[in-house]
């Protein structure tokens, strides 16, 4: 055929795909000859047991996140409470310390009025 000339037939592009396909589906039937449909059944029950552990794993996931958020929040309470003590620790402590301060003053004045009585 020259490059002036056009073949008589032609075929349109859905045709030619089809004939592909099954040009494939030939090929692959020579070389996996009838093991293809255990390979498909064998991969599709591949696929379905990836799926289902895909799914247990997700559902263990969201569990382990649960627990990890009710850990943080315990953790969070028991922190807060915590300094919560130490606030009130540390206010009675420095409440001590300025009566503590008052009574040295007191002290101080009552040895300056003992010193004065002594002196007369």
């Amino acid at each position: 055929m020259s490059k002036s000339q056009q073949p008589v037939i032609s075929i349109n592009k859905k045709e030619e795909d089809a004939l592909s396909k099954s040009k494939i589906e030939v090929i692959k039937n020579l070389i996996f000859g009838e093991n293809i449909q255990e390979y498909n059944t064998e991969f599709d029950k591949l696929k379905k047991e990836i799926l289902e552990k895909k799914k247990v794993l997700e559902e263990l996931i969201e569990e382990v996140r649960t627990d990890l958020k009710a850990s943080i929040d315990d953790v969070s309470t028991d922190v807060n409470v915590r300094i919560t003590d130490l606030e009130e620790s540390l206010n009675e402590k420095i409440d001590a310390a300025q009566t503590d301060i008052v009574h040295r003053e007191e002290l101080g004045k009552l040895l300056i009025q003992l010193g004065e009585k002594i002196s007369k």
